[in-house]
């Protein structure tokens, strides 16, 4: 499966401070050179981390594949057009959240995601509806003419036990396997690392994952290269 970094969290570092270090443009950089199949970021709307200008620059720079994760609003939505991402990763947002809490609603926004989706589609990107893994969200999904889906692996990554762990795998697997059917593409995220993602790899139906704060995690320790080159070697 293909490897996306997610560096939101090297923004979220140089904003506890203020200032202009660590540059996640820089971060993005190094990723791509260790090998990384594309880039994730995720503006947000209260710009917590990621800013317009990281986003401006990462456009011009990201050689891979620049996956904009955003909120399906007027504003975003007419940043997105701007900045011509390869691909965009419509995710629920609220502001007290730390990080995204669960997947998207597809069932009841169908008839917004639809217009948004086929916006996207006017100007030559793909777009992907981050769900959790249930069998409707997937559906109405494909109803949204969505290019692609990304599995919330939330649930998976915090299981307590083996047993509960590889249950739910299943029902990502599961979900995974449905996509697949209805012509889609499969990405994966949330809360993946190092361990879990190990059973992880015998899902075939996924395509990619995206992986953040365990890699920006881990590189505090080994450096940003080693890391995403040591996740790499477990996501092939």
């Amino acid at each position: 499966m293909r490897l996306c970094i997610n560096i939101d969290h090297i923004a979220t570092l140089r904003e506890a401070r203020g200032g202009l270090e660590p540059d996640p443009v820089t971060a993005a950089h190094i990723c791509e050179l260790a090998g990384a199949d594309g880039i994730v970021c995720h503006l947000r709307e209260d710009r917590r981390h990621i800013n317009d200008r990281d986003l401006r620059i990462l456009r011009e720079t990201v050689k891979t594949k620049l996956d904009l994760e955003m909120a399906a609003t007027d504003e975003i939505v007419k940043i997105a057009i701007e900045t011509l991402p390869e691909l965009v990763t419509f995710v629920p947002e609220r502001r007290q959240e730390l990080t995204t809490e669960g997947g998207l609603d597809v069932l009841g926004h169908m008839h917004h995601l639809r217009d948004v989706i086929a916006e996207m589609h006017r100007h030559d990107i793909e777009a992907s509806l981050f769900i959790d893994p249930v069998l409707e969200q997937v559906e109405a999904a494909a109803e949204c003419e969505a290019d692609k889906i990304e599995i919330h692996t939330g649930e998976y990554a915090n299981a307590r036990t083996d047993q509960e762990q590889m249950d739910l795998l299943e029902v990502v697997r599961t979900a995974a396997r449905r996509a697949k059917e209805l012509g889609m593409g499969v990405n994966a995220g949330h809360g993946l690392n190092y361990l879990n993602i190990i059973p992880f790899r015998s899902i075939t139906e996924i395509d990619e994952v995206s992986i953040g704060h365990s890699i920006i995690s881990r590189a505090v320790f080994v450096g940003l290269d080693r890391a995403v080159r040591e996740m790499i070697a477990l996501t092939r």
